[in-house]
């Protein structure tokens, strides 16, 4: 992992070790995936601004999110099925993550279930969920977190509707994967993938265990999904779920100033200015122009965090400058773990954090704490 010098590099070793199907899901996006494109080309397009002969000799990355003490301003966001993109994905992020002294965020939509991820770790870490149909599930998963001691609670508000993702389908992807006429090969040359995966703990959604029923597939979780991602949800809901989640509170999701407002009253302790990695609505705006309004928007009344495109420390940096606590890694997470395990994850996360202390330092700014648009051209 030493070599490993990017995420980029991290990437094209993940391209090479997981099959085209469980790679292209997280390297996807919805439709046309215009707004996958923006998150990275909008902060791409972005300057900064170069300071000379400033004592930069202590550069502080130390911050808090939701109340707790974090050695940088980055946590790992919820990322379905990491667990098929090595063994135990997420247990091994968790694990990483703490090392790190950063969150980990375990998705709804995680291979190992919450129990897996709690008997494996010492760390508390935080859990995302969607609103459902079945409120009785929702409050079962909540009694879960609370069960497991995570420390935060992240509801994701955008995905009150599955976006159409055209990758999944032409490539066949199914949960657990199968082999198929269309797929043989593919899979055939990535056998240190198939046996970690077949001896993992799991092979399909740990915290929907007996719900999705018999059968498996994207076509049945496509269905599924149909039937309990609820298009009725309102901030009603969001409201409910706050009366059950004893803790903090992150609402997931967020990308207009007027949404911020609602989550503000709704009760969130954090807002993740997210679109969902360009994966629900294409032809959103990047996350990075819809940051400052949101933020000017709360005007320091919650925590705001950046979700959408940080490949680099340099990307957080400028998320950083623009208002937000934080930044969370989802794509990148994912080709870390991929590449290269627990040890992949940690060598992604000391690439952000070496990227984000020099660009502080060239940008003439003392640490996170003194970051803001004085950075940026």
């Amino acid at each position: 992992m030493r070599t490993c010098y990017t995420i980029g590099d991290l990437k094209e070793i993940a391209r090479k070790r997981i099959p085209k199907a469980i790679f292209d899901y997280a390297d996807g996006g919805s439709y046309e995936e215009r707004t996958l494109r923006r998150n990275a080309a909008d902060l791409d397009s972005m300057s900064f601004r170069q300071r000379v002969m400033v004592d930069v000799s202590d550069i502080g990355l130390a911050t808090s999110l939701v109340g707790t003490p974090v050695s940088m301003p980055l946590a790992i966001a919820p990322t379905g099925l990491a667990g098929f993109f090595h063994a135990d994905g997420e247990i091994l992020g968790a694990r990483a993550a703490a090392a790190f002294g950063i969150p980990f965020c375990l998705s709804t939509m995680s291979i190992c279930s919450i129990e897996d991820v709690r008997a494996s770790t010492e760390q508390p870490f935080w859990f995302q969920q969607y609103l459902m149909r079945d409120r009785g599930f929702n409050q079962e998963l909540i009694d879960r977190a609370i069960a497991a001691a995570c420390s935060a609670l992240m509801l994701t508000l955008d995905l009150q509707v599955l976006g159409q993702r055209h990758r999944d389908p032409r490539n066949g992807l199914t949960i657990p994967p199968r082999v198929t006429l269309r797929n043989a090969f593919d899979l055939a040359t990535k056998p240190t993938w198939a046996l970690g995966v077949l001896f993992g703990k799991r092979r399909t959604f740990g915290n929907l265990a007996g719900r999705i029923g018999g059968a498996s597939g994207i076509r049945t979780l496509a269905e599924w999904t149909a039937t309990q991602f609820d298009p009725t949800a309102n901030w009603r809901d969001v409201e409910w779920v706050r009366s059950r989640w004893p803790g903090k509170l992150v609402l997931k999701g967020v990308l207009d100033a007027e949404d911020a407002k609602l989550a503000l009253a709704a009760g969130a302790d954090a807002i993740v200015v997210s679109n969902h990695g360009g994966r629900q609505l294409d032809g959103a705006p990047s996350t990075i122009t819809a940051l400052p309004r949101i933020v000017e928007a709360i005007a320091g009344r919650c925590e705001v965090y950046f979700d959408g495109g940080i490949r680099s420390g340099q990307d957080l940096a400028k998320a950083l400058a623009l208002g937000a606590r934080a930044g969370l890694i989802g794509k990148s997470f994912l080709f870390a773990l991929a590449a290269g395990g627990e040890a992949g994850v940690t060598r992604a996360l000391t690439i952000i954090r070496d990227e984000l202390k020099i660009t502080l330092a060239l940008t003439g700014t003392s640490g996170v704490s003194a970051a803001g648009p004085q950075m940026l051209c």
